[in-house]
């Protein structure tokens, strides 16, 4: 499952879809894309004409053996996917990458703590590089005090490049 068109400079990078995104048949649906399009503060129409959406994994995982959310996707699943989003990432040659979730952020950066990516830029090829926490309510990275800040900052330097796109 993905959304997206030709043109599209910035691209946004999720973990798998949801149960609401499978029956709607389009990502960020659920509950955790109400919660990113406030933190981004982007009405629906908006979010969707700015974002080329994809995700590490394509199809629902289901739910997590021991509930409390989503399963992650396994590294075979990973592996089995990976060739949409590289393959999307050569064709879009998009300006900003927006990685969502620790998962995401790992498959395209490499990265495996939150607290050293979110607030921060990198460089990715061409392109910038800015995560954000997964919005799930599952999450408890959110619960400090410190990592609000942190997503303060990633959210402004997102708007910040989408700004830069617009300009150039």
């Amino acid at each position: 499952m993905f959304e997206g068109h030709e043109g599209q400079k910035a691209y946004m990078l999720g973990q798998a879809p949801g149960v609401v995104e499978g029956e709607e048949r389009r990502p960020w649906r659920g509950r955790a894309g109400q919660t990113l399009r406030r933190w981004l503060e982007l009405g629906e129409d908006e979010f969707y004409a700015t974002f080329y959406c994809a995700s590490v994994t394509r199809c629902y995982p289901g739910r997590a053996p021991a509930g409390g959310g989503d399963r992650t996707p396994a590294a075979r699943e990973q592996e089995l996917c990976a060739f949409w989003h590289e393959w999307e990432l050569q064709l879009l040659r998009p300006r900003v990458i927006v990685p969502v979730g620790g998962l995401a952020i790992r498959r395209l950066l490499g990265l495996t703590s939150l607290d050293a990516a979110i607030g921060e830029r990198f460089e990715h090829g061409e392109a910038v590089a800015v995560p954000l926490p997964h919005p799930s309510g599952v999450s408890r990275w959110m619960n400090a005090l410190e990592n609000r800040a942190r997503l303060d900052r990633a959210v402004k330097l997102v708007h910040g490049e989408l700004e830069a796109l617009e300009a150039s």
